[in-house]
C-alpha cells in the first residue's frame, strides 16, 4: 500500500498514523534522542550513496526569474553541516542557543533552519515585515543569541540591535559585507 511519486515509494497517511498510534501504544520503541538532519537527512543521503535509494533533489528552490538551486541529499547535508560549523565556532552558538533569522524564503532561509536542527540551536524565523519594535521584542523575549538576515534587511535589523543585551552575533545572508556582521557565503 505505498504509493509511487516520481518513482519513490511514499507511506500513505493512514500508515504514517499507525506508525505513530504503535509507538503510543508501546509497540514500538520512541527513540530517546531524534535529529532530522542526522536521523532521516543523512540516512538518505546514505542510501543514495549505496545506490539503495534513487537520486532525487532533497531541495528545490526557483525563483520568480526561473533561477533555480537544486541540492541531493548529499549536497544538502554536508552544506547544513558547514553551516552549523559557521553557528557552532564563529557564531560561539551552543546547543539551546536561539537565534532569530529574518529572511525572505531564499535558500539560506531551509539551509540554516536544517544547520539549526543539526546543531540543537533554537531556529526563530520571522518575516520580513517585521518592525524595529518587533524585532527588539523578539529579541529580548527569547534572548536571542544571534541574528541573522539579509543585506536589503540589515539596515532595519540594526535600528532594533541597541536594546538587546543577549546577542553575541550577526550573520548576513548575500554578497554585500557590514560592519560587525559576519558573512555566512564566506564563511561557508
Amino acid at each position: 500500500p505505498c504509493r509511487t511519486f516520481h518513482g519513490n515509494n511514499r507511506l500513505l497517511t493512514s500508515q504514517i498514523i499507525s506508525y505513530y498510534e504503535s509507538i503510543n501504544q508501546g509497540k514500538k520503541e520512541l527513540p530517546e534522542y531524534f535529529n532530522f538532519a542526522s536521523d532521516v537527512l543523512d540516512e538518505w543521503a546514505r542510501l543514495e550513496k549505496d545506490g539503495r535509494k534513487p537520486a532525487n533533489p532533497a531541495f528545490w528552490w526557483v525563483n520568480d526569474e526561473g533561477e533555480e538551486v537544486k541540492w541531493s541529499f548529499e549536497e544538502l547535508g554536508s552544506l547544513s553541516r558547514k553551516a552549523a560549523n559557521v553557528l557552532s565556532q564563529a557564531c560561539g552558538l551552543q546547543r539551546g542557543d536561539r537565534v532569530v533569522t529574518i529572511l525572505p524564503r531564499v535558500p539560506e532561509w531551509w539551509l540554516l533552519n536544517v544547520a539549526c536542527m543539526r546543531a540543537g540551536i533554537v531556529f526563530i524565523p520571522g518575516t520580513s515585515q517585521l518592525t524595529a519594535k518587533d524585532i527588539s521584542y523578539r529579541l529580548q523575549a527569547s534572548k536571542a543569541k544571534c541574528i541573522i538576515t539579509n543585506d536589503t534587511l540589515a539596515p532595519a535589523v540594526e535600528s532594533a540591535l541597541p536594546g538587546s543585551q543577549f546577542l553575541k552575533s550577526k550573520l548576513l545572508v548575500g554578497q554585500g559585507s557590514r560592519d560587525g556582521w559576519l558573512n555566512l557565503k564566506e564563511l561557508l
